[in-house]
């Protein structure tokens, strides 16, 4: 089922019958009401997730080189969110994509490379401003979907049961509405708050304003990733919290529609916060398992091929797993016939691995590349 959802519809105390085919222009202004979303249960899980955060973020900090991991979430992320919206592609033909210079890449693939040009332009966008406006917003949706359609302005959209054909939620239709909202929401996500909570907040809001023709639900999440960011709960883009919802999708769509239908925020909430928890434990393990990984491979090339050893050479292997003598002359600052033989070297004392892409040759650091694709 690849839809969103929208909010509780409350009035005088009372819930109003929900109807899926009717637009919801009337959609609440945040914040909700703190005494449905600030529940004990919540609390106590944002507490576990802020201290799973916060360990993440710290431990970022043990690869010197934080490309290595951006490039690594990033591709991870990219891949999981276009999966579901039904972009399915695998990590071995992104990372093949990601190295060719060909540019013939199948509609999947172009899918997830739009979503990473996305993020880093957001994660940018952020480190410089360290805000977040709707324009802002716009411009990533824009790059994504490769149009600049922006805001909708006509009627007529509808969320349906992809199996069934069934309308399950109308958005706000108005261009009023949506206006209204979205500046609302940019202005909640940028006030001086900061919380869990609201991020999960946040993201129900801006999937039920629903604001685009398309691409809502990945730059949505695009959105999440970049508040963590913004409210400093990390510093670098490396939580891909898509995984999560991949694993759970049809309980995050229920959970969506009940705070829609009955204004169930607990569980919708602690859903959000469980998955970030989770996956910044997983992300956890990943970087340990990277970092050792890279001082393996380090001491190696010392003591195998000592000659051509460098900081700079070993991080390109990691920086991109799957490596070609373009990035080695750039990185190391080498001509092509040296790159070459370098690759080669590490193909010969099993460091690499060499493939040919097209009429490139293509080298796979393939200890990381197993790493990267559990």
């Amino acid at each position: 089922m690849s839809l969103t959802s929208a909010p509780n519809r409350e009035i005088l105390g009372h819930m109003e019958s929900f109807d899926p085919q009717k637009p919801y222009d009337a959609l609440p202004l945040l914040p909700p009401d703190s005494a449905k979303t600030d529940t004990v249960a919540v609390l106590r899980q944002e507490n576990k997730t802020v201290s799973a955060l916060a360990e993440l973020k710290g431990l970022a900090n043990i690869i010197p080189n934080q490309s290595i991991l951006i490039n690594a979430i990033v591709l991870q992320e990219a891949k999981d969110s276009s999966e579901i919206e039904n972009i399915i592609t695998t990590k071995d033909e992104l990372y093949k994509a990601v190295s060719s210079t060909t540019g013939k890449y199948d509609p999947a693939i172009k899918e997830v490379m739009f979503y990473r040009e996305a993020l880093y332009e957001g994660f940018k966008r952020i480190r410089e401003r360290n805000v977040l406006s709707m324009n802002d917003i716009i411009s990533l949706q824009q790059i994504l979907v490769r149009n600049n359609a922006g805001i909708r302005k006509l009627p007529g959209t509808a969320l349906a049961n992809d199996k069934t054909g069934e309308i399950i939620y109308t958005p706000p239709q108005s261009e009023e509405a949506i206006n209204a909202l979205t500046a609302n929401l940019v202005a909640y996500f940028n006030d001086d708050e900061a919380s869990l909570i609201k991020m999960a907040v946040l993201h129900y809001q801006f999937e039920s304003i629903h604001p685009f023709y398309d691409g809502n639900g990945r730059t949505g999440r695009i959105v999440n990733i970049l508040y963590l960011l913004l409210k400093q709960y990390l510093d670098i883009p490396i939580l891909y919290l898509s995984s999560y919802i991949i694993k759970n999708k049809a309980l995050y769509y229920k959970l969506l529609i009940d705070v829609t239908k009955d204004g169930k925020w607990e569980d919708w909430i602690i859903y959000i916060l469980k998955g970030v928890e989770e996956t910044s434990r997983e992300t956890i393990v990943k970087i340990r398992q990277i970092k050792d990984l890279l001082d393996k491979t380090i001491e190696r090339v010392k003591e195998r091929i000592p000659k051509i050893y460098s900081k700079e050479l070993v991080e390109t292997l990691f920086v991109n797993p799957y490596c070609k003598i373009e990035f080695i002359t750039s990185s190391v600052g080498v001509e092509r016939k040296a790159a070459s033989r370098y690759l080669r070297q590490l193909v010969d004392i099993g460091i690499l691995k060499e493939y040919k892409v097209g009429k490139e040759n293509i080298f796979i650091n393939t200890d990381l590349f197993e790493i990267l694709k559990k």
